[in-house]
């Protein structure tokens, strides 16, 4: 094999990471929602000279716009188009479209699912992947981290990777789930407007330190039927024709429900043992002689899933209003 072919081999086949594209910018409330509009009314919008008047913001945060669209999985690529056309997907549509669930993401449980969706995003949120499906220790610090993540990069023989941009995109990973009060205490700036993932509570900052926490828990604004979303949708990626998985599968294996939403087994378990009764069947969990196994009798569709859990938690907020 030539050197010239070799060194083509070795570029085919080495991982595409990202640590940009953000522009140092977290997603605001209302950035989603108005990604989906425009991309509705222009799947062009990014490309147009007057995206900054249609978007009510600067250049930068346009861009800004476009990446966490696609990262949280409300907007795609169209194919063939490289890029410049856009579509809203069906997630998009069912959560922000004209007639969506959650357009301005008044429920936890829409925010964790596009917690889940970045996280499905290695290419685009590496940072972001390698911190929940790899780093060792569930306390860091930001300098601790960003080494964490400049080493993994490394190992992963990625090209042009400047340790500055590595740096930034620490920034804005910890931005995106701590809130502004810690962020200006831990010294990491002051943006002006939170990302509203900090409100899930994945990470928090130790006060008077540069310490930050990253541990597993109940998280109980995580909604049944959003978990097993994430776990059919882990599933679908692992294999759609395999019928069990496995509990350790579940709570420990990369890009798993466990990991990604940081849960400990005891509520993982509980999660599991209600799967027959909100599947009517199509999920059926058990223990037997120390093995712990989820069994598909029937395929999910994730979309009926969500409509389904979108129209109950609607009428709770109806009653709730009303009382």
């Amino acid at each position: 094999m030539s050197e010239k072919t070799e060194r083509n081999r070795k570029t085919a086949t080495r991982p595409k990471l990202s640590f940009s594209g953000h522009e140092t910018f977290v997603f605001r409330h209302s950035w989603l929602k108005k990604a989906v509009d425009a991309v509705t009314a222009d799947g062009e919008v990014f490309t147009r000279e007057d995206a900054i008047v249609t978007l009510g913001v600067g250049r930068n945060m346009v861009r800004s716009i476009r990446h966490w669209g696609l990262a949280t999985g409300i907007l795609t690529e169209e194919p063939k188009s490289r890029g410049t056309r856009l579509a809203v997907t069906e997630f998009g549509n069912l959560i922000m479209g004209a007639s969506g669930f959650d357009p301005y993401m008044e429920d936890p449980s829409t925010l964790w699912a596009l917690h889940w969706n970045i996280l499905r995003q290695e290419q685009r949120c590496t940072t972001w992947h390698y911190v929940f499906n790899s780093f060792p220790s569930s306390e860091f610090t930001r300098g601790a981290l960003t080494q964490f993540v400049v080493d993994e990069a490394g190992r992963s023989d990625a090209d042009g990777l400047a340790e500055s941009s590595i740096r930034r995109d620490v920034e804005v990973f910890l931005r995106t789930y701590v809130g502004s009060s810690d962020t200006r205490r831990a010294g990491l700036g002051e943006d002006a407007f939170d990302c509203p993932l900090s409100e899930l509570g994945l990470i928090e900052a130790r006060q008077g330190s540069d310490l930050y926490q990253l541990q597993r828990s109940q998280k109980s604004t995580l909604a049944d039927h959003v978990f097993l979303y994430a776990l059919c949708d882990f599933w679908n990626g692992i294999s759609q024709a395999q019928q069990t998985l496995a509990f350790s599968e579940i709570a420990y294996r990369k890009g798993s429900p466990g990991i990604v939403f940081r849960l400990d087994e005891n509520s993982i378990g509980d999660r599991l043992e209600r799967l027959d009764e909100l599947t009517k069947g199509k999920l059926t969990y058990t223990e037997t002689a120390g093995l712990r196994q989820v069994y598909k009798h029937a395929d999910i569709d994730l979309r009926e899933l969500l409509e389904q859990y979108y129209a109950t938690a609607g009428e709770f907020r109806e009653l709730e209003v009303l009382a």
